[in-house]
This record gives structure tokens, sequence and C-alpha cells, in this order.
């Protein structure tokens, strides 16, 4: 009804659990995760600039990758830490907005790169006597901030269209975080048109990715199984296999979230699911990437050997 719509000046993070033994453990948990993603992702920005074996278009990307993911687990996890230790869970209605804003833009700059890592793989084994000049420097520097670019415009107008919603039923946002699924769900006014635009936005970007993404690893897989050498096949895989994963995990949730119909009973789903590419990919790209990367991994005992024995 009508006179239940009123407009905010702030907003009330429900968050994932009222009962105080499980809000200490989500606490504990998130903590360490926040703080694994914190350590992992700055410290492969830094190796990164530091080693100079690492100096290619592959690490250049990879690089703003761990960016990104820190990026956007700083705007969520600490104030959902914050709001699951106090009584308090209320944002502002500026807040909210600027959370949301600034989610969705890295969230998209991360779909993207992703894609723009596939190329960087495709040029790399299928033409790796012209990799260096054809990913030259002036062009990853364009492509990704053609990145960071396209999200910042892409969020603005959703932004934008978010904040013409005139009221809304509740000030209760059943989430951790401001998403806008969960924001539209409140509104009074018919929000159609911003539902209809996420749809096809989300779809459009990972539809347009995922081509890029398929085409690429087609014509990698192609290339890697004319090779005659087996150790070439296998570092080919190897280099590969990390991308590979970040991109199965990243899309799945994306896709399960965003790219269906909206419905009100899937909201607590979502959140969990959220939780999962919000908090948990940031933290687990720079470790899959660390972790079967050999040349992180001789980069990394090579600059902490010239530290430690100078």
């Amino acid at each position: 009804m009508e006179e239940n719509c009123t407009t905010v000046t702030e907003f009330i993070l429900l968050g994932l659990s009222d009962v105080p033994e499980v809000r200490v453990f989500l606490f504990l948990v998130f903590l360490f995760i926040y703080g694994v993603t914190v350590l992992a992702n700055l410290g492969m920005i830094g190796l990164i600039q530091l080693s100079s074996k690492l100096q290619t278009p592959m690490y250049f990307f990879l690089s703003h990758l761990s960016f990104v993911d820190f990026c956007y687990s700083s705007i969520i996890v600490p104030k959902m830490l914050a709001n699951i230790l106090t009584q308090n869970k209320a944002i502002s209605f500026l807040g909210c907005m600027v959370q949301f804003y600034l989610f969705c833009a890295y969230a998209v700059t991360e779909v993207f790169l992703l894609a723009v890592m596939a190329y960087d793989r495709f040029v790399a084994i299928c033409n790796p006597l012209l990799y260096m000049i054809s990913m030259s420097h002036k062009l990853c520097v364009q492509l990704v901030s053609g990145c960071y670019i396209y999200a910042s415009v892409c969020s603005l107008i959703h932004l934008c269209l978010a904040l013409e919603i005139p009221s809304y039923r509740s000030n209760i946002i059943n989430h951790f975080f401001c998403d806008l699924p969960p924001l539209l769900s409140l509104a009074c006014s018919d929000v159609t048109v911003n539902e209809v635009l996420l749809f096809v936005v989300v779809n459009f970007n990972e539809i347009l990715t995922i081509l890029v993404i398929l085409t690429s690893y087609l014509f990698i897989l192609i290339t890697i199984l004319r090779m005659r050498s087996a150790e070439g096949r296998r570092k080919a895989f190897s280099t590969c296999a990390s991308h590979l994963t970040a991109i199965v995990v990243f899309h799945g949730t994306i896709l399960f979230i965003y790219c269906q119909p909206s419905s009100g009973n899937s909201l607590d789903i979502d959140k969990v699911t959220t939780v999962f590419y919000t908090i948990v990919i940031p933290m687990l790209n720079p470790l899959i990437y660390s972790l079967r990367n050999k040349d992180v991994k001789e980069a990394f005992e090579k600059v902490v050997g010239s530290k430690i024995f100078p």
C-alpha cells in the first residue's frame, strides 16, 4: 500500500545470521578470509612489481586482477565484519549507493579482465614468436583501461536508475551488502526497467566475455593438440589451468545469481552464493595463480631470498 511507502535515509543490512554463536563463528571465518585476501592480493601485486621475470603482459593483467579482487572485497567485508559485531547494522542511503556502485564497477571489471587474460593466453600460445610485439605495453594499458572505463559507465547507469526510485516499502535489506536485486525488491514504484536492464546487461557481459574466452581457448586447444613435444603441451596446459579455474568459479556464480529472472524466494539462496564470489573468490584467485605457477613460485623465492640474505 502507498501509505506504507516512504523515502529512506538509511538501510538496515540483515547479514547472514542473528544467532550469537553463529555470528562469532562467521566473524572469525570472514576475518581470516579477508586477512588472507589482503595479504595474497597485495603480495601478488608487490611481487609482480619487484620481479623482473614477471614483467610480461600476463602478469600485468594478473596484477590488475589482484587489485580488483582486493578492492571489491574491501568494499564489502570490513562493513560486513562491523555489522556482525554490533547491533547497529545501519548503512546510510549514500553509503549504500556508493557501495553498490563500487562493487558493481569492480565486479564488471573482473569479468572483462578474465576475458582479456584469455585473449593474452591465445596470443602467447598460438603466436609465441610475436607475443611481446602483439601484446605491447600500450595495448595492454588500453585493454585494462577499457575494462575499467566500461565497468564504470555500466555501473553508473544502474546507479542512476536506482537513484530514481522514490520510495521503499522497508529499509531492511535481506543481504550483507547493498546489492541491486535485494534493493529493487523493496521498491514501491515499478522497477521493471531496472530489472530488465540488469538482466540484459549482465547477460550481454557474460555472453560477450564467455564467447571471447571460449574462442580463445578453442584455438589454444587446437594449437596444443598440434604440438609434437609432450613437454610443450604440458607447459601450455599448465599456463592455462589457473586461468580456467578462476573463470569457471567466477562466471559460474555470476550466472547462477544474475542471469535468471528475479525471484523473491531466491534471495536467501543468492545471499549465500554471493558470499562465494564476493569474499571467497578474491582470496582464491591469487592462491590459484601462485600455487599452480612455477614462475610466481620462483620469483617469490628469489625476492624473499634477496630480502633475507641480501
